[in-house]
């Protein structure tokens, strides 16, 4: 997709977030360099998904291979195939994994959809109630001229849709009854109270989780009821399934030995749920470091979650198969470097007062050499430079030349690099680097 068929709000979305250094939310796919080869058979298990299938990939990389990055892009096409989608961050203190119901909490704070910002969760549920009266004035149209029949036989859909559900946690069922019951009622506050209460969220107050029927804040064991019973709400108001990527799931390696051992048990038991059929329609992600996958205080330490995650990575990466469990990311180098700031530059080329001037003074050339430069600032490791990189490019380089008609990198601009402008990695890697480096001018 070219720079000048983008939409100018999408482009600036873009734009604006490389600028700050961090990974945009949407329009990944505009500069996505290296994805090509996982497309097929990702929108392959997306499209599977969507059928009332289930699906677990575990995403392995080095800081810097673009994990988080994989996962938005991923999540783009998931949404455009009409699934929500869910990222969250694995931390000791804000989400430990071992607290399934925080992760869900999580996940509901988090959730979006294709017309949906985060937080969708009531427009989900909206929907779904709309979706259940249509479906019985369909069936029934006598019923649209008496609202208490009408009523009367959408609980008993909601009923009928939940019954799996309601086995095993029948509090779901009662709180969407509850809602259901405030909001026709006009009661506002009450309606909020239960939302959040179905959300996870703790301290909904009393008077509201009584007119639910429910007692209580969730808790580990009917955080997998809701998540059943959110897919089921998603699959019928129009969204087949749910992408839940769970991020940085390697912080479990830096906890109390009894705290990792709870969240890899979690992990497994997640995985175990799957294979069983309870999930349909859910697609589990995890990102982690390789030393996650592979050393004595990660996954190795719970033989049976690593036999579920082995996958043989002893041939050249160009051999991985995009169909296996463990995904590897090789992260950039010089020549992939080059590429991402050259499509970067085309995108902003699209919205530039004067298009061919960005093209003529940030040519190819210069990108390369303005990535070199960065690389070596960071002891070598091209890995870990293109958040660096790309700020840079964009608010060094392309805004100036944008904005000076005198502007010329080549005689006006060195490469710098500040300390408090770097991630630890990044400011170890610059540490290890002897040399001050600067842009090489020709």
């Amino acid at each position: 997709m070219s720079g000048a068929s983008v939409s100018a709000a999408r482009r600036r979305e873009v734009i604006d977030a490389l600028r700050r250094g961090t990974v945009p939310q949407s329009g990944l796919d505009l500069f996505a360099v290296g994805l090509d080869r996982f497309a097929p058979a990702l929108d392959e298990r997306i499209a599977t998904i969507a059928t009332g299938s289930a699906a677990f990939h575990a995403i392995r990389g080095e800081y810097g291979s673009g994990k988080t990055f994989f996962a938005r892009w991923l999540a783009e096409r998931a949404k455009r195939a009409g699934l929500a989608t869910a990222e969250i961050q694995i931390s000791e203190t804000e989400t430990p994994l071992h607290k399934l119901e925080t992760v869900y909490r999580r996940l509901t704070e988090r959730l979006t959809t294709a017309t949906e910002p985060a937080s969708a969760l009531r427009s989900v549920i909206d929907g779904w109630f709309y979706t259940l009266e249509e479906e019985v004035t369909e069936a029934q149209p006598e019923l649209a001229e008496d609202s208490a029949a009408l009523e009367s036989a959408v609980e008993a859909l909601l009923e009928e849709r939940l019954r799996g559900v309601a086995q095993t946690t029948p509090a779901f069922s009662a709180a969407l009854r509850g809602y259901r019951k405030a909001t026709l009622d006009g009661d506002a506050a009450t309606a909020e109270a239960v939302i959040a209460w179905l959300g996870g969220q703790k301290s909904v107050a009393a008077s509201a989780r009584r007119t639910a029927g429910v007692r209580g804040d969730l808790d580990h064991f009917a955080a997998l009821g809701f998540l059943q019973g959110l897919l089921t709400v998603l699959k019928d108001c129009g969204h087949p399934g749910l992408l839940l990527v769970l991020d940085e799931i390697e912080t479990l390696q830096r906890v109390r030995g009894d705290v990792r051992e709870k969240g890899l048990n979690a992990l497994r038991q997640l995985l175990d749920e799957i294979d069983a059929g309870r999930f349909p329609g859910l697609f589990l992600v995890i990102t982690g470091t390789p030393a996650f996958y592979d050393g004595q205080q990660g996954v190795q330490r719970l033989p049976p979650l690593a036999q579920r995650l082995a996958t043989d990575f002893s041939t050249d990466p160009r051999f991985d198969s995009p169909r296996a469990v463990q995904l590897r990311l090789t992260g950039f180098d010089l020549q992939r470097l080059g590429e991402l700031g050259r499509a970067v530059r085309d995108l902003y080329a699209g919205s530039a007062r004067n298009p061919e001037r960005i093209a003529a003074v940030v040519d190819d050339t210069y990108v390369a050499e303005l990535a070199t430069a960065m690389t070596g600032r960071l002891g070598g490791r091209a890995g870990i430079a293109p958040r660096l990189f790309l700020r840079k490019l964009v608010a060094d380089v392309l805004d100036r030349v944008d904005e000076f008609d005198d502007f010329d990198p080549r005689k006006h601009y060195a490469l710098t690099v500040s300390s408090d402008e770097l991630s630890e990695v990044e400011r170890n890697a610059a540490a290890d680097s002897a040399d001050e480096i600067e842009l090489e001018l020709p």
